[in-house]
């Protein structure tokens, strides 16, 4: 049984110790829920252990650092939500911070209900990954509404910033035949629009020139809100499927 409300920085050691000196200030764990959460890995296996649009059986088995292997792959969990606490960020965060009575509270809020499975994906752990690139890459700085924007253009044929190293991951993207099945598959439906041409963006952006960070103190609070509203979404999709799991 997946429990939807587990908070994985709670298993994962001496993560809240000392957040608030870590990160210049703007607080930091002292590890990586990703790779040191066991009740993650342990839901990411029992989640995507399951037919796959190709028509074989992907069945994952529990590898060291919190990687899952099956077959030639090696997949890491990587949270796809982001709350821009950069170095960068900090005259906003600052204003943010001023805006509200407890922006701690805040923050360690945000973060206990993002670290739940809904946060969660797997991709392909290598080096220059899906994972890594995405989060260094200035056009996408973490974000995955536009990670998954990349991916519909991937499978469109379509260039986009990361499609250099969605092309090096080809014979992972094969194994969903094409966008609408990856989609569910990892039931992000609440990402997309009904008809799978269209992201649902986090913000009002329109093309990769734009700033993929928020700029205002509204902007800011209005992208994390949408980003919990995907994360409860899904989180009650894979309730769902578990509790009729059960039944079944």
């Amino acid at each position: 049984m997946i429990d939807v409300n587990f908070d994985f920085t709670s298993d994962s050691p001496h993560y809240w110790d000392n957040f608030w000196q870590n990160n210049g200030g703007l607080g930091g764990g002292n590890c990586d829920p990703d790779s040191a959460s066991k009740t993650m890995q342990k839901y990411h296996q029992e989640l995507w252990s399951k037919w796959l649009p190709n028509g074989e059986k992907m069945e994952l088995q529990c590898g060291a650092n919190g990687a899952l292997e099956w077959n030639d792959f090696r997949f890491g969990s990587d949270s796809i939500i982001a709350s821009f606490r950069y170095q960068k960020q900090r005259k906003l965060l600052e204003e943010v911070a001023g805006s509200m009575r407890n922006y701690r509270q805040f923050v360690e809020d945000f973060l206990h209900r993002s670290y739940t499975i809904g946060g969660e994906m797997i991709f392909p752990k290598h080096t220059n990954s899906i994972n890594q690139t995405r989060g260094t890459n200035p056009q996408i700085c973490d974000r995955f509404d536009l990670t998954l924007e990349c991916v519909r253009r991937y499978y469109r044929g379509e260039d986009s910033p990361l499609f250099s190293v969605l092309s090096t991951d080809k014979n992972f993207f094969d194994l969903f035949i094409d966008f609408k099945s990856f989609v569910d598959f990892f039931m992000l439906q609440d990402l997309v629009s009904d008809d799978y041409n269209q992201i649902k963006f986090w913000n009002g952006w329109k093309d990769f020139s734009d700033n993929p960070t928020p700029e205002t103190v509204t902007d800011y609070f209005k992208f994390l809100q949408n980003e919990l509203k995907f994360v409860e979404a899904r989180n009650r999709r894979i309730a769902m499927l578990t509790v009729r799991d059960i039944i079944l």
